[in-house]
């Protein structure tokens, strides 16, 4: 089944409807929605990708996501894929969106944060292990696995946009 997305300019406007292979293949831009999950404890929510998978097989990841559909925002796309890859229902809030210059091409970002209080159910398929990791230990396993790029710029980004608004909460 082809996967449709749509094609957006370095401005983020739609452009048109265009397959996502085609949207890699060729260079076009187009929208991806990933989140960062958190505990109450502050702990991230880290996984390894299944070995089968055709993109980063094998690689460990700090967010995640997929692409948007075609009319969907970027928070529907990120609660869905939510509920698609581990299984729970929980609000996501964009924290930041951005051009990606990734590895596999460029696309818009959106970055969303949810807080996640019980189990998940990650879909065997694509996960090979999940676990909760504080920063510290999330620092480490940056340093000792493979995790993909574009995840690690995203984390990236979502931390100094986190750090941003907490130091303008304490200024208020």
């Amino acid at each position: 089944m082809t996967e449709l997305v749509e094609h957006v300019d370095d401005q983020d406007h739609v452009l048109g409807v265009v397959s996502r292979d085609d949207a890699i293949r060729h260079g076009r831009l187009h929208r991806i929605a990933t989140t960062v999950c958190r505990d109450e404890l502050g702990r991230f929510l880290v996984y390894r990708r299944a070995d089968g998978l055709s993109r980063y097989p094998g690689h460990y990841e700090v967010t995640f996501g997929g692409a948007v559909d075609v009319g969907e925002s970027y928070q529907a796309a990120a609660s869905r894929e939510i509920t698609e890859e581990l299984g729970v229902e929980v609000p996501v809030h964009e924290v930041v969106r951005f051009l990606c210059h990734g590895e596999i091409g460029s696309y818009w970002l959106g970055v969303h944060e949810a807080v996640i209080t019980g189990d998940v159910s990650p879909d065997p398929h694509a996960v090979s292990w999940v676990g909760w990791l504080t920063s510290a230990e999330l620092s480490e396993a940056v340093r000792r696995h493979r995790f993909i790029p574009d995840g690690q710029e995203a984390l990236r980004r979502y931390r100094f946009r986190k750090s941003d608004i907490a130091e303008r909460c304490q200024r208020s």
